[in-house]
């Protein structure tokens, strides 16, 4: 079974780069994979009539069971690491008997200071670890389509004014700071996820978050915890697992989805002919992006320059080479 399945992984990366060229999903991709067999092989001629739908419906019912199987066995330990998770939060909330120290007059004067900050209102609010930088814009793009949209940040999301996000081809994570002067617990805050809407914020106060997600999302697989009385984590599981989010929630300003950075991909674990596959699609899909020639391209204009070179007495101003 590991010598299988370690011959099926190391097609992993070929898939998704031919995935990825398909923004119709599953069906979509299915739809040409069929199509290659029809046209390349001997897939439906080959055998009795019927055969192949035989075939067809044993193999997808062997990884229908598998697939389910897999999805069971993450959804309960995913259950488990959010119950764990909420035991430790509730851990951490319980109050502690006060200790009666001496303080130095430093420690008096900083203690007397955050009792004036918090005196002042909202606006001197529980210093939140996370900080926001603001993201960049696409400049140096020649399309034009592209200028102007934010540059993802290390994780392939935005870092907003008002929370960060960052996205896997699996799933999105959206850290929100809640900005307040208490350690909030869960009747503290409104947390309503759907498969198209997010709404996010302090209880009587004005969301922080509110919008429809750009795509939809598996809700029954989709969490939210409260990290340290400060900010709200949310995991969001993508339904379709083939194309990277431009934005979190529509009203958001759009990221340059060419801009990112594939998650990557185990080169190492394929062998050399894959491998070299692999790379070269890799190479010409980046290439393609820019505008620049792919590698089939750029050989055959090699062979013209050299042949064009060796043949200096020959006018080549009125040839066009395609």
């Amino acid at each position: 079974m590991n010598g299988d399945s370690n011959r099926i992984d190391q097609f992993d990366a070929l898939f998704l780069s031919i995935a990825q060229h398909h923004p119709g999903g599953a069906h979509q991709l299915l739809d040409t994979f069929v199509d290659f067999l029809g046209r390349k092989t001997d897939f439906f001629t080959g055998a009795m009539k019927g055969e192949w739908e035989k075939l067809v419906m044993n193999t997808f019912r062997k990884h229908e069971k598998i697939s389910f199987e897999t999805h069971e066995a993450e959804l309960k330990a995913r259950r488990a690491r959010e119950a764990a998770r909420k035991a430790k939060q509730s851990e951490d909330e319980t109050i502690k008997p006060a200790q009666i120290t001496e303080l130095t007059n430093e420690e008096a004067d900083r203690l007397q200071k955050e009792i004036d900050d918090t005196k002042a209102g909202p606006s001197t609010s529980i210093a939140s670890k996370e900080t926001v930088v603001s993201p960049r814009k696409v400049e140096d793009e020649e399309d034009e389509s592209e200028k102007g949209k934010l540059v993802p940040n290390s994780e392939n999301g935005c870092d907003l004014e008002k929370y960060k996000w960052t996205q896997t081809l699996q799933d999105v994570e959206v850290r929100v700071p809640l900005n307040i002067n208490f350690r909030a617990k869960q009747k503290d805050v409104v947390v309503n996820i759907t498969k198209k809407h997010l709404t996010c914020g302090v209880k009587g106060q004005t969301p922080i978050i509110d919008d429809d997600f750009p795509h939809e999302i598996k809700l029954e697989e989709s969490t939210w915890v409260i990290q340290d009385g400060k900010v709200i984590l949310i995991t969001l599981e993508k339904i379709n697992k083939m194309n990277w989010w431009n934005k979190l929630v529509n009203s958001d300003p759009e990221i340059s989805t060419r801009k990112i950075n594939p998650e990557p991909s185990k080169l190492s674990d394929l062998d050399g002919e894959t491998r070299g596959l692999v790379e070269k699609m890799l190479f010409d899909q980046r290439q393609k992006e820019m505008g620049l020639p792919t590698s089939d391209e750029k050989k055959k204009q090699d062979v013209i320059n050299k042949f064009m070179e060796q043949h200096p007495e020959m006018d080549f101003s009125k040839c066009k080479f395609n």
